[in-house]
């Protein structure tokens, strides 16, 4: 159980509880090995119970680990202590989406855009490492104290749906993809939609759906039209509109098909929000109850053809595709019968070709290996070595294809297959199951989108032994370049940071400052970059924000002797209250010792550039006797006297 004070990891102390949630409680705790306050999730004891989740829980949150960007809560660490199971992430002082909502009950649309352009370039950095965060919402994005925007959980959401655990624990029903709400598959686009409802929120200050239980508002995900923003807000621009719209179609191959595509269109939208520019195409009204749609068909397809492309492995490929169509096809027995009416004869007709790929493509490897078999095609040893080891084993051919991986050939000899035109995660696992290794160059391709391979070497079909490195040169996108700083001096805060975001910049760190200008307090009096000059976009960009007109601070440091160099009746040992204060009457410091010299370190002293250290004690005076002009002799007797005397001293400037 976690308490305010208590070490784990030997690193994090529990400073206090800032927050809870469905699955954790937050914590702000300072890590003393690199002396920096973070955050502290802990999993409740409901979830740090199930193995199954700790275990998937603690691979995701390593994935998450890996990313590192402006607009991303970067996660740190995961650990477990004594059954406490914990991830160590970035420390973000300020506010979620869901509350700065709530707390000003809509937002405006140039305030809504540049948020959903900061949350994009987070999801974006995400997807180009093969993450998807599967539960955005308002919940899971923060605000920043400075104004920065950021996304937090990435990588815990599917380690929480691959668990079943429930839609109420992960309180993201307002904002699921209608694939999602069916319990099918989920990618980049799912993550799309998701900002498209929570763009929606923020425009409109609610969501699109509602209703009594949560399986209500997702059928309403999956069968009810989208409304629009302008029912609720008349006044919200076409461009705006629409990009609502096609973030939340029903179809996933309807929707924005990139982050990097919503970013272009949300950026062109700040500049010119009333311009019709969003290309929506109309949803087909079934899509949404189809068992098996075009969209399916093309899918498939796809599949088909990539698989096609790296095994020629036509037996195991069939079998995929019919597990995938009987997978399309589960459906309840509610529709069962409009199954019958929604058959696809052009389904039918690529199952029929691929069946006769399939039967020349076995023929052909039949007639060679026979062939080889009885000499009347030359061979290398090692091809001789599989056919006869085939042949010894009696293993069928289509096993023996599948157990090489699609390959047929020896311990020393293989054909690379072709990966271009993949992602490089795809890529490398499948040379790596085939038996080579894998070098990966990065370069800078306009056409070739990001984290895809743009060429290969050996080449596909090469003859290479087995270990042999495949060098993968991939996409780093297309090669950054430069902007133009504007100027955002004089701007309010949220005002400067638009205007870098609509610039293709990133807003950065903002302090708070002293500026001589009056004019400027409460706005922008300083950008780390000069105005005009041409940086990489993408390029961060910090402010300073002025506080007003400041006064010089002070400092005095010392050694203070006690009051008996000028007062010869103070006896050493005796208490002393010693008070520091300007000239003009601040009393800075005061204590009370009998110890001198006494050491002075003060710092921030305002108001006056001299002071006074006056010194407060007592002195017992002895009895004194003295004779008159009488010749009387007069005794006074001794006693305890209360003494101050001041010495002045000099400031320094800080």
């Amino acid at each position: 159980m976690i308490k305010i004070g208590m070490l784990i990891g030997d690193r994090y102390e529990i400073l206090e509880k800032v927050g809870t949630g469905g699955m954790s409680d937050v914590y702000k705790a300072k890590c003393h090995k690199l002396n920096r306050f973070v955050a502290v999730k802990v999993l409740k004891q409901e979830f740090g119970e199930n193995e199954n989740f700790v275990s998937k829980f603690k691979v995701e949150a390593q994935a998450a680990a890996g990313l590192m960007h402006p607009n991303i809560v970067n996660v740190y660490d995961v650990g477990n202590e004594n059954g406490i199971n914990y991830i160590v992430m970035e420390l973000v002082e300020g506010i979620t989406l869901k509350k700065y909502i709530e707390k000003k009950a809509r937002l405006s649309v140039k305030e809504a855009i540049s948020i959903a352009i900061q949350v994009s370039m987070g999801i974006e950095a995400a997807h180009n490492n093969h993450i998807i965060h599967r539960d955005i919402k308002p919940q899971n994005i923060i605000i920043s104290k400075d104004g920065k925007v950021k996304v937090t959980d990435f990588g815990i959401a599917k380690a929480a749906t691959s668990n079943t655990i429930t839609s109420n624990v992960m309180g993201s029903v307002h904002y699921t993809s209608p694939e999602q709400a069916r319990g099918g598959f989920s990618d980049e686009k799912s993550d799309i939609y998701s900002l498209g409802i929570t763009l929606f929120e923020m425009l409109t200050g609610r969501v699109p759906f509602n209703g009594d239980t949560t399986v209500a508002i997702a059928i309403k995900h999956i069968q009810e039209p989208m409304p629009t923003p302008r029912d609720y807000v008349a006044e919200i621009p076409i461009s705006v509109e629409q990009m609502v719209y096609k973030c939340t179609q029903k179809s996933p191959d309807r929707r924005y098909q990139s982050m990097a595509e919503l970013i272009e269109d949300l950026k062109r939208s700040l500049m010119t929000p009333d311009e019709d520019f969003v290309k929506v195409v109309d949803p087909d009204e079934s899509a949404s109850t189809r068992v098996i749609s075009e969209d399916d068909v093309k899918e498939i397809k796809q599949q088909v053809q990539k698989k096609v492309a790296v095994t020629g492995d036509s037996i195991r490929l069939r079998k995929e595709i019919e597990e995938e169509k009987s997978k399309k096809k589960k459906v309840s027995p509610a529709v069962k019968e409009d199954e019958e009416e929604e058959y696809d004869p052009r389904m039918e007709k690529i199952t029929t070709i691929l069946a006769i790929i399939a039967a020349v493509i076995i023929g052909v490897i039949v007639i060679y290996l026979v062939g080889k078999f009885v000499g009347v095609f030359p061979s290398s040893t090692s091809n001789e070595s599989v056919v006869e080891q085939n042949m010894q084993t009696e293993e069928p051919l289509a096993e023996a294809q599948e157990s090489q991986g699609g390959f047929l050939s020896g311990d020393a000899v293989v054909g690379v297959p072709p990966v271009t035109g993949w992602s490089y995660a795809e890529a490398s696992a499948t040379l790596k199951d085939n038996g080579y290794e894998v070098a990966k160059e990065e370069l800078f391709s306009a056409e070739v989108a990001a984290g895809n391979v743009i060429s290969q070497t050996p080449e596909a079909g090469s003859d290479v032994p087995k270990g042999t490195v495949v060098t993968l040169r991939v996409s780093l996108g297309e090669e950054i370049t430069k902007v133009r700083v504007p100027n955002v001096v004089g701007m309010e805060q949220m005002a400067a940071a638009t205007a870098l975001t609509e610039a293709g910049l990133q807003p950065g760190v903002v302090e708070e400052t002293t500026n001589e200008d009056a004019s400027l307090v409460g706005k922008v009096c300083y950008q780390s970059y000069s105005v005009g000059s041409y940086v990489n976009a993408g390029t961060v960009i910090d402010m300073k924000v002025s506080t007003g007109a400041g006064t010089s601070t002070y400092s005095f440091i010392g050694n203070i002797a006690g009051p008996g160099e000028e007062d010869g009746d103070y006896a050493a040992g005796t208490e002393v209250t010693v008070v520091l204060a300007t000239s003009d009457g601040q009393e800075i410091y005061r204590t009370t010792t009998s110890a001198f010299p006494l050491p002075m370190n003060v710092a921030g002293i305002t108001g006056a550039d001299n002071g006074l250290i006056t010194f407060f004690y007592y002195v017992d005076l002895p009895a004194t006797t003295t004779t008159n002009e009488a010749g009387e002799v007069i005794t006074v007797p001794g006693g305890r006297e209360e003494r101050n005397l001041s010495r002045a001293v000099k400031f320094a400037k800080e």
